[in-house]
């Protein structure tokens, strides 16, 4: 690599400034697709510890998808039943785990170990030769033109240029490449501080056994499940509570106290975070776009912080193939913000919605709280909708046909003493998929269930696009022309 890049070559098809989950996923599906790319870390290594906390059925299939499935097996356990209750214990709200089910077969979702799943993803590109990974680098300026990014960074050796077609900016909520380009933040009106505590199991028989929200005024808290062998405790800090104070051991073994299970952990990690909903105003400036926290960053009550990073990933990674190898009509970009804005808003609303459940204070509104809820769950219904799966509204879609926009299932059969999948048998995508050819070959195992799709959506064929969403349904040359038209061809509009 040159000390200077020059306007006419390419050090990478994509750099991509920060190597957490959603640079890592996004290097490694850019890789699948024969794409090149460059993926740079501030620091030196994995943090290593966790932070996030759960990934959805639907991220399941990422791993899946990357070849990464026995390594977030490994990593992680299907997540409890996810429980609200009142100081007094009573069941406020529940929202029950799913073992099967799901649109992708998976558990409906897990609890993880971050640092492990980082390390599997790190290995995945260092078996790549189409991806470079660089870290201790530190990304200081940008410029663009009509033909590619060029970023000064800094490393160990010395200040570098490189230049590439694209930059991602995956580095985070204080996201130095956002605040390169001038991208602003809009601020959805919820900031709470929360002690957040992690711990090392010894005696899993004496940890709770699922996922609970402690709607108790006198100090809201959060018990969660980690990956194996992991608990994690949040206490939301009172008025007048000081980080500095509330980081102490003696404070935190004090909030530990009424948990029997309090001995039977060790401590490893212990922070001060602020829980807010935030969105950028633009996820893209010409050849810069922004993925993951640096995006959008939201209150953890949902559980979909990470997920909703990694949908940014699957989402850009085959657009930016579609340019760089198909050469697209870059306008094709304007659909990654359309698609995915609407989408993360109103997982940010949810987890707000549960925040503001969780973060009551006064006494008299959260008995007021509680009748509501309790009344409500007498009655059959539920105070909150669970997390919404991640359905499309606009951007690169046949609109008008059934299905349009909805995640594809992915069928699961046994054959020959095998589980097969359908994704690892189709590939990486586009799918077309015609309704009469079901019990012809690869897809055999899977004919009824898809039969049973198609006759749901009254559909002869369906095209279905390389992050697994429904692209359209139809008639399967219309579905080809039309999908050409609006991804393949740099005339589309």
């Amino acid at each position: 690599m040159s000390a200077k890049a020059s306007e006419t070559s390419y050090d990478c098809d994509v750099l991509i400034i920060g190597l957490g989950p959603v640079g890592a996923s996004l290097a490694a599906l850019l890789a699948q697709q024969g794409v090149t790319s460059l993926a740079m870390d501030k620091d030196e290594a994995v943090y290593p510890l966790p932070r996030a906390a759960h990934f959805d059925h639907e991220i399941m299939r990422l791993f899946q998808q990357l070849g990464l499935t026995e390594a977030a097996l490994s990593q992680s356990r299907p997540a409890p039943a996810y429980e609200f209750r009142a100081a007094d214990g009573q069941l406020l709200l529940n929202f029950p785990s799913l073992a099967s089910g799901t649109a992708s077969g998976w558990a409906s979702g897990y609890m993880f170990n971050q640092p492990g799943i980082e390390h599997a993803l790190r290995a995945k590109l260092s078996q790549s030769p189409l991806v470079q990974t660089q870290l201790n680098w530190q990304f200081k300026s940008l410029d663009q033109d009509k033909d590619g990014v060029t970023a000064q960074i800094d490393t160990p050796d010395g200040q570098v240029s490189l230049r590439a077609r694209y930059l991602v900016g995956c580095d985070g909520a204080h996201s130095p490449v956002r605040e390169a380009v001038g991208i602003k933040l809009l601020d959805l009106e919820f900031d709470e501080p929360w002690l957040v505590i992690d711990a090392v199991v010894k005696d899993p028989a004496l940890m709770p056994k699922v996922n609970l929200q402690i709607c108790d005024p006198a100090r809201p808290t959060t018990c969660v499940l980690m990956g194996p062998g992991r608990h994690r405790w949040e206490f939301m800090l009172l008025p007048g509570e000081r980080s500095e104070d509330v980081l102490q051991d003696a404070f935190i073994r004090k909030l530990l106290a009424s948990w029997d299970c309090a001995q039977s952990v060790e401590i490893d990690r212990k922070a001060v975070y602020r829980f807010h909903g935030l969105v950028a105003e633009h996820w893209r400036k010409d050849r810069v776009l922004l993925a993951g926290d640096s995006a959008h960053q939201m209150p953890p009550f949902a559980g979909q912080g990470l997920c909703s990073g990694l949908r940014d990933a699957a989402n850009l990674a085959w657009k930016l193939k579609a340019l760089i190898k198909d050469d697209a009509n870059p306008a094709l970009l304007d659909t990654y913000q359309a698609e995915r804005d609407p989408h993360v808003r109103s997982i940010i609303g949810l987890a707000i919605g549960m925040g503001r459940v969780v973060c009551t204070l006064d006494p008299e509104t959260a008995a007021q709280r509680d009748a509501g809820m309790l009344a409500q769950r007498a009655a059959g219904g539920s105070a909150l909708p669970p997390p919404a799966s991640a359905a499309l509204a606009n951007g690169c879609l046949l609109k008008g046909s059934p299905a349009a926009g909805e995640v594809f299932p992915q069928p699961w059969a046994e054959t020959e003493g095998k589980t097969l999948r359908l994704d690892d048998v189709l590939g990486d995508g586009p799918w077309l998929i015609q309704q009469d050819t079901l019990s012809i070959g690869a897809l055999a195992p899977f004919a009824d269930a898809l039969s049973a799709w198609f006759e749901r959506n009254k559909a002869r064929a369906v095209l279905v696009r390389p992050d697994r969403y429904v692209f359209g349904t139809g008639d399967p040359e219309v579905l080809r022309e039309a999908y050409d038209r609006m991804v393949l061809t740099s005339s589309a509009a």
